[in-house]
């Protein structure tokens, strides 16, 4: 089978005992980092037996047919160097080339900065999207952010403290700088930080900000609109010669509503 587990994100006594067990009964180990997974060992004081593959971004594919392979015929283990596998770090091809080929798959699970740093927001939490790493480059963020000008779910982002500042200034820019947001950095860490506030404050406290950064960010509040009118303007769009299907989807996305339920409707009425 493929064990996913779950290695700490900077604190050691976060290591579970599971999690120790499955290592130290490995006969296989894929890991983002040998010399990361060798230091966590000594750190936890267990000895690997196990024979340790380097799995990295760069050659995860050219490794994929051998790590199958390999888990046909024993148990392997994969792990980043902190957090989950696959949650923004190698794994995720892994992981569908062995479903594909109908190995079981199983998780040891433990910290993970996307949850850590959403349950101490402060935001709301029933409903969010991670977006992983955001772009280095200031127009790239801006249409990412642009992207999600509708999005009423929290947000979850990881960042570079040489960057968060430009892009909180980015967030605000498309957001406004009343939307409500927090900086969290060193999770778990022993100088663990969250800031919470909005985007002009987290602005002006990120100056020269050290450690790993995860940026939190309010959805958008729900648009109220009424249903007979956005038909109208999709049948208004179809009027002037747009396909119906694209006029629904157009308004839709601007609106926040459903695409299917317009294009329903409008099609009653023409």
């Amino acid at each position: 089978m493929l064990i996913l587990a779950a290695t700490p994100i900077g604190n050691i006594g976060d290591a579970s005992t599971r999690l120790k067990e499955t290592l130290v009964a490995a006969k296989v180990i894929a890991a983002e980092d040998t010399r990361t997974l060798l230091k966590l060992a000594n750190h936890l004081g267990v000895k690997l037996n196990a024979e340790l593959i380097s799995l990295h971004e760069h050659n995860e594919l050219q490794k994929l047919d051998r790590l199958v392979q390999l888990a046909q015929t024993a148990d392997l283990v994969l792990v980043s160097d902190a957090g989950m596998p696959t949650i923004s770090d190698p794994g995720f091809a892994l992981v569908r080339a062995c479903g594909e080929a109908g190995i079981e798959i199983q998780v040891v699970p433990g910290p993970s900065a996307v949850i850590a740093a959403l349950a101490v927001s402060g935001l709301s939490t029933d409903r969010f999207c991670f977006e992983g790493f955001l772009p280095r480059k200031s127009g790239e963020r801006i249409r990412l952010f642009e992207s999600l000008g509708n999005e009423t779910r929290t947000m979850v982002f990881f960042e570079s403290p040489h960057r968060i500042t430009e892009s909180l200034a980015d967030a605000a820019a498309v957001f406004g700088t009343a939307r409500k947001a927090s900086v969290s950095r060193e999770l778990t860490k022993k100088f663990e930080e969250t800031k919470r506030g909005n985007l002009a404050e987290l602005m002006a406290w990120a100056q020269d900000q050290k450690g790993e950064i995860v940026l939190v960010i309010a959805g958008a509040e729900p648009k109220v609109w009424n249903i007979a009118e956005l038909v109208d303007e999709v049948v208004s769009l179809k009027t002037q010669g747009t396909g119906l299907k694209q006029a629904a989807t157009s308004v839709a996305k601007t609106y926040g509503a459903s695409s299917s339920e317009l294009y329903a409707l409008a099609l009653k009425r023409l």
